[in-house]
């Protein structure tokens, strides 16, 4: 792959633009750009799962309310009459 390329910038609306060389190419449709110095630099979107999402957080360490408490047992369904 080619370090660098010659490219033009142009005027998309009030934007300007530049288009990407092929052999620049990134993968998806999304890309994070920030400037440093004199330099653009564009980065793709790491699209992630939900496992991946879920496998990133913390434990939750409260204690939480007994919502079963009250109930009848599973099998202590009764039915009610038809009206």
């Amino acid at each position: 792959m080619a370090a660098e390329r010659h490219v033009r910038l142009f005027r998309n609306g009030r934007n300007r633009a530049i288009r990407i060389p092929r052999e620049f190419e990134i993968e998806g449709d999304d890309a994070i750009i920030r400037k440093e110095g004199n330099r653009l630099i564009v980065e793709p979107i790491q699209k992630t799962g939900l496992l991946e999402v879920l496998s990133r957080l913390k434990p939750v360490k409260d204690e939480f309310p007994d919502v079963d408490s009250g109930l009848g047992a599973l099998d202590d369904v009764s039915l009610l009459p038809d009206a």
